[in-house]
């Protein structure tokens, strides 16, 4: 049968609801799905890269948010909360899982697997920038990177750990964290994606946040 990157992902998410995402091994996601492990290397080539496509489908599903209709409408703020909430939105279906991964790639031992986490997080970081429609130019766009950076770790750490319905304590703290997040970054030109651009923007648009499940 033939074996695509998707179905691999889910595998192995699947294996790791039931187990860990440390007892995860390819030849087992390789034998539940029928194929070889060739098959599996094909699209991944060691564990940690399902790790990255699963943060991908994340990265995808905040972008597919800013195609929705009156999404470009939007103040600055709620254009970054929305992004954030469907950024995590993608990963709620195993946020304990997704944990596990964090806390795999900071152990002790493991720092390639940080080197690249970095890399990871400013590549998700400058996304979210093209999301939001951020457009500063140095030195105000180092300003706004470590603002953002800073805003996206600590959301993304609460949301970890939070049990609360819905995420709600995650929720409270994106609404709390915007205050300073967009005064941080509320100097520097914005505009909304496929919008023309404009030196700043505060006002909120024709309607709030939709509701994302996380």
């Amino acid at each position: 049968m033939a074996v695509t990157r998707d179905t691999i992902v889910d595998e192995a998410l699947g294996q790791a609801e039931r187990a860990s995402w440390e007892a995860v091994r390819l030849r087992r996601v390789a034998s539940a799905l029928g194929v070889s492990l060739e098959d599996v290397w094909a699209h991944f080539r060691e564990k940690e890269d399902i790790v990255d496509a699963w943060f991908d489908r994340a990265d995808k599903a905040m972008l597919t948010e800013i195609r929705k209709p009156g999404f470009p409408e939007l103040g600055a703020r709620e254009r970054l909360e929305r992004s954030l909430l469907a950024w995590l939105a993608a990963l709620a279906p195993h946020r304990r899982v997704t944990r596990q991964m964090i806390l795999n790639k900071l152990e002790p031992g493991h720092v390639h697997y940080q080197v690249a986490g970095a890399l990871r997080v400013s590549r998700t970081v400058q996304w979210l920038r093209e999301a939001v429609g951020r457009d500063a130019t140095l030195p105000w766009r180092a300003v706004e990177e470590t603002a953002l950076t800073s805003l996206y770790l600590a959301v993304f750490f609460r949301w970890m750990w939070d049990d609360s319905p819905g995420a709600e304590r995650t929720r409270a703290f994106l609404r709390r964290s915007l205050d300073w997040g967009t005064r941080a970054c509320g100097r520097a030109p914005v505009s909304a994606p496929g919008t023309p651009r404009r030196r700043s923007e505060t006002g909120a648009g024709p309607a709030g946040p939709a509701e994302i499940n996380l």
